[in-house]
């Protein structure tokens, strides 16, 4: 019996490769004995290292010449797909999809290039109704007839890197019971704190005795980095480095960004900070598969301080977000005594 051949192409940021990890989960449910490869970033092979499902992970050259062009169109075909999913859209990725010989390609959205190369299309339709950005790439496979039984990212680590992570986290949090991670940055792709609002969180999570809290950015801000009682254990980490540390965290808070979906996928509790604006909905892009708090701001807030952009919006002012928000919440989460200070 022939083994069918699967292409998962997800070219784009860590959040959005991590929403993508249910799908060789469920296409292997449907088909054990078919071939599954992933086609992204040199950055984010890591989501995809030691994943059971996965039988090759392929690199994205981001090179833009016709030479490289031709070597990824040479490396596809030489495996013989017969599917491939183009989870992001993107021209030249259609073509190396259609020159590369595969049979059946299914793309996102009606765009001309993918008519021209009569490439099937799953359509959006404007996120009416509303559902989570890991049940749109599903969509995928129910074009072809494989309807998926989860929608939750995952993300698998050896037994080698658990024990490092046991190390990491007994070395950071002493005699400590919690060890809380901070992400401040979010690449600007959601509403976020001001940098001076996470200085305040720190400074006022610092005084719980049973806390241990540290910084979980690549490039924390300035104003962070001179907080002289925190640790930054990620500065200089590789991805898979990286996703080692978090998966030690006993909870991690941030705004709807990649670390948070890392942490869902690893199945480590979050409190996240969201927009209610369609497009950064945590209705879209909440965390999956995880204990996980969400903190909006209060609906007077938005209809009157909005500015349109979601972008621009650090959630400052009366009914927003901030650090004694925030705190409250950790408080209840991890169901703290708030006088043990």
């Amino acid at each position: 019996m022939k083994r069918p051949r699967f292409l998962i192409c997800r070219i784009d940021r860590v959040g959005d490769v991590v929403l993508s990890t249910p799908l060789p989960r469920e296409i292997k449910n449907s088909y054990p004995e078919s071939f599954i490869a992933v086609l992204v970033r040199n950055y984010t092979k890591d989501i995809f290292i030691n994943n059971p499902y996965v039988d090759e992970i392929i690199i994205y050259d981001e090179n833009k010449n016709y030479s490289s062009f031709l070597n990824q169109v040479k490396t596809l075909r030489k495996i013989k797909f017969e599917y491939a999913f183009m989870l992001l859209p993107n021209e030249r990725l259609n073509y190396i999809l259609f020159l590369a010989g595969i049979k059946t390609r299914i793309g996102v959205g009606r765009k001309l290039y993918q008519f021209l190369t009569f490439t099937k299309f799953v359509d959006r339709k404007k996120y009416i109704p509303l559902r989570h950005e890991a049940d749109y790439n599903l969509d995928m496979l129910r074009k072809i007839g494989i309807e998926p039984q989860s929608l939750e990212p995952e993300i698998h680590l050896s037994y080698d890197e658990k024990k490092k992570a046991q190390e990491f986290r007994d070395k950071i949090i002493g005699n400590k019971k919690f060890l809380i991670g901070i992400n401040v940055t979010s690449g600007n792709s959601s509403p976020n704190l001001s940098v001076t609002e996470y200085k305040r969180l720190f400074e006022k999570l610092k005084v719980f005795e049973e806390i241990q809290v540290i910084s979980t950015d690549l490039f924390p801000p300035k104003e962070i980095q001179d907080l002289n009682h925190i640790h930054f254990p990620m500065i200089g980490s590789k991805l898979r480095e990286s996703i080692v540390k978090f998966s030690a965290l006993d909870l991690l808070i941030s705004s709807s960004t990649g670390p948070m979906h890392v942490c869902s996928a690893l199945k480590v509790p979050t409190i996240s900070l969201f927009c209610p604006l369609p497009a950064c909905s945590p209705k879209l892009w909440g965390p999956l598969g995880n204990k996980s708090l969400l903190i909006l701001p209060e609906k007077s807030y938005c209809e009157t301080k909005c500015p349109g952009d979601p972008k621009l919006c650090n959630f400052f002012g009366e009914g927003g977000i901030n650090a004694e928000k925030i705190i409250n919440e950790v408080i209840n989460f991890l169901k703290l005594d708030s006088l043990n200070r």
